[in-house]
């Protein structure tokens, strides 16, 4: 009886009966992630636009920083599987735009399409996961909604878990539901981790371990993009001969920091400029408006506005441009780490060759910031003192911040090699 079809299913019913319960708070944010060109029926699975060619592949990521990591693997599976279609899905509109750009950029929307991922619900996972037809699911990193995971086994759709990871706060919370994951995870054919901590995590929360392998982090896998410097050099050089340090990726409550620690900087640098770039785009207003309060000279990118030499403040409000603005620093700042939101991706700008700080807060990133710190790569402070007189010792010694950018580069090209066992992984579960 304890393994029985019933006693299996009903933490499923238990999180679906919830779901339902909470579908109006769901809808009315949903609605407010509407992105022009995309039906809202595409959130309850229908009108999901014109799909890629089969048999098709389909690769679900969260948002934005989880496209950008996923795009080796992206273009990786399109030159791999040339008689594929890939149809990438996102829960966020910024995720949208992301995949929307990397869509542009391959010229074949007969192979590579987007939409929405439909909110769990069963009716709409199944009508969801019927229409797409896929050959092979891949879920990226934390992305396992059990619904659509049942769904996928109901019609005999293998699933994979690729750049699998479960920081110790995520694993925390997902014991608590420990029986709904064992479900969930029961659908997994293969799941690849990132370390071997994070398989043991998974395996904890009921993966079988002759379905997890060890991999490593795709995000190492991200290129530099070449044109990206001599874009960031242009841009760099319309600004002058100043100080630059760019704060990517900023979160509500860390803005306020970094321009105390921006005040304090210009006393000793009265010419230094800080780029800010923050993560959300609904808050791009706001954090403008934090800027004028604090009487800090500001211009935005989003509205043309040039940098003048009185110019404090440049506000990076515009999406896919990121690596752009880490490009035209001397150093860079990685956000959502000086408050405890476990940081965010501090491989982008180490990529560009730049030093890179952060704050204590990076559980979520542990794998990449652990060899980078270790590297001399990456600087940890703790608050905004700690960051005014790392910014300091960098913008005074233009050495250190090249030996610092080439540690940072030296540990990416050592941790490569998670693309190659990621699509020998997927390869058993495609077939040819």
């Amino acid at each position: 009886m304890a393994n029985s079809p019933k006693r299996r299913a009903w933490p499923r019913l238990a999180y679906s009966a919830a779901l339902y319960a909470l579908s109006p708070l769901l809808g009315l944010r949903l609605w407010r992630e509407q992105v022009p060109g995309y039906s809202r029926g595409q959130r309850l699975g229908v009108h999901l636009g014109t799909l890629p060619k089969a048999p098709r592949l389909w690769l679900h990521c969260a948002s934005v920083g989880e496209v950008r990591a996923a795009r080796p693997l992206i273009e990786a599976l399109l030159a791999h599987y040339p008689q594929h279609g890939l149809l990438l899905t996102t829960m966020t509109a910024t995720g949208a735009q992301q995949a929307q750009a990397i869509i542009d950029e391959q010229h074949d929307p007969a192979r590579l399409a987007h939409c929405f991922l439909p909110m769990d619900f069963p009716g709409a996972a199944r009508r969801f996961v019927r229409r797409v037809k896929p050959a092979l699911a891949i879920m990226f990193e934390t992305e396992l909604w059990p619904n659509l995971l049942h769904a996928c086994r109901c019609l005999d759709v293998p699933v994979a878990v690729v750049n699998g990871r479960l920081s110790p706060r995520a694993f925390s919370r997902y014991q608590k539901i420990t029986p709904l994951m064992v479900g969930a995870l029961g659908n997994v054919s293969w799941l690849a981790a990132k370390s071997p901590a994070d398989a043991q995590r998974f395996e904890a929360l009921g993966c079988v371990p002759e379905k997890t392998a060890i991999v490593g982090s795709l995000k190492f896998e991200q290129a530099s993009p070449e044109a990206a410097h001599d874009e960031s050099k242009r841009l760099l050089d319309s600004w002058g001969n100043r100080p630059v340090w760019v704060a990517g990726s900023t979160r509500d409550g860390e803005e306020a920091l970094l321009l105390d620690a921006h005040r304090r900087l210009l006393e000793r640098f009265p010419d230094a400029l800080l780029v800010m770039a923050p993560r959300h785009p609904q808050r791009f207003d706001e954090v403008a408006a934090l800027c004028s309060a604090q009487r800090f000279e500001t211009c935005r990118r989003s509205q043309g506005q040039r940098v003048a030499a009185g110019t404090q403040v440049y506000l990076g409000d515009t999406l896919g441009e990121l690596g752009l603005l880490y490009g035209a620093g001397q150093v860079a700042f990685v956000g959502g780490s000086l408050v405890p939101l476990g940081g965010h991706n501090v491989l982008e700008p180490a990529a560009l060759g730049k030093p890179v700080l952060s704050g204590p807060f990076t559980e979520n990133f542990a794998d990449v910031t652990e060899p980078l710190q270790a590297a001399g790569a990456l600087t940890v402070v703790e608050d905004v003192a700690a960051l005014v007189r790392a910014l300091e010792a960098r913008l005074d010694d233009s050495d250190r911040c090249r030996e610092e950018g080439q540690a940072g580069i030296r540990v990416i090209k050592a941790h490569q090699g998670a693309l190659a066992r990621t699509l020998d992984g997927l390869a058993t579960l495609i077939g040819t």
